[in-house]
């Protein structure tokens, strides 16, 4: 079943965080459990980072905690925020340029709409933390990230500022899927869709 979520290549996070972060919405974050079975779902909030951004943890230097950020495009960066939540993140760009997208919600086939509405509910749900830092995202891990399914097809985007943070928040890179329910937090004067008329990952086919 694997052969159905195709891996994204390294090639396509070896560019700025701001212009892979919108293209991941509508992309797959894919886990391969215990049982053999796959747990996925549809990327649908995303943020983009770069070092010489206030707001991204290679700002001022790297440290033991945020080397991966500064490593090869392709790989996770996860990091614990406030000693209790981890928090997803994909490395792109090049190597020794801290730069990275963070993973903020994800919507799963016939599961609550906002089971993982935020990235410490995604982290949770998909069981990620400090053991899959620098793991590849690319299919060589147990966790991936999978091309866009051909019913994906194009869909609106919200640009807008960043969530949780003091500097560099009027940078309009975040994200997010403007007809789904599992966004963490909407922009101001954009109301969530009503059920009947949202887009929902449950019909989806792998491609």
């Amino acid at each position: 079943m694997a052969k159905d979520f195709p891996a994204l290549p390294q090639a396509f996070f070896a560019r700025p965080a701001e212009l892979v972060a919108p293209e991941l919405i509508g992309c797959r974050l894919v886990k391969r459990q215990d049982d053999g079975r796959l747990l996925w779902g549809v990327i649908v909030e995303t943020e983009a980072y770069s070092q010489d951004d206030p707001a991204c943890h290679g700002y001022r230097r790297r440290t033991p905690q945020n080397a991966t950020l500064f490593g090869e495009p392709g790989r996770f960066y996860v990091y614990v925020s406030y000693g209790i939540h981890h928090c997803v993140n994909v490395v792109t760009d090049r190597g020794g340029w801290a730069n990275g997208v963070l993973l903020r919600a994800v919507a799963l086939p016939d599961e609550p709409e906002r089971i993982a509405a935020g990235p410490g509910l995604l982290a949770r749900r998909f069981g990620l933390d400090r053991s899959d830092d620098s793991c590849p995202v690319t299919g060589e891990h147990e966790v991936w990230m999978a091309l866009r399914s051909d019913t994906f097809a194009s869909q609106d985007l919200v640009t807008t500022t960043r969530i949780g943070i003091s500097q560099g928040a009027a940078t309009p890179w975040r994200w997010y899927l403007r007809s789904s329910r599992s966004v963490s937090r909407r922009a101001r004067g954009d109301r969530m869709p009503p059920k009947a008329q949202s887009w929902t990952p449950s019909l989806e086919q792998p491609s």
